[in-house]
């Protein structure tokens, strides 16, 4: 369960990646659409969130 926890900081550049990993262009791309997949479901629960509380 932690190292899930570090993978999503490293999506989210909070941590830094391990340097001992190698990067390539396949995982970087991998890594952006993951990035962007995190940042929509959070903006999607704040919306959800905010329409549960305010309506």
């Amino acid at each position: 369960m932690k190292s899930i926890w570090n993978q999503i900081l490293q999506y989210l550049y909070i941590r830094k990646r391990d340097k001992s990993q190698p990067l390539n262009t396949n995982t970087r791309l991998m890594h952006g659409m993951n990035r962007i997949s995190i940042l929509m479901f959070l903006i999607a629960l704040l919306i959800i969130l905010y329409r549960l509380i305010f309506r």
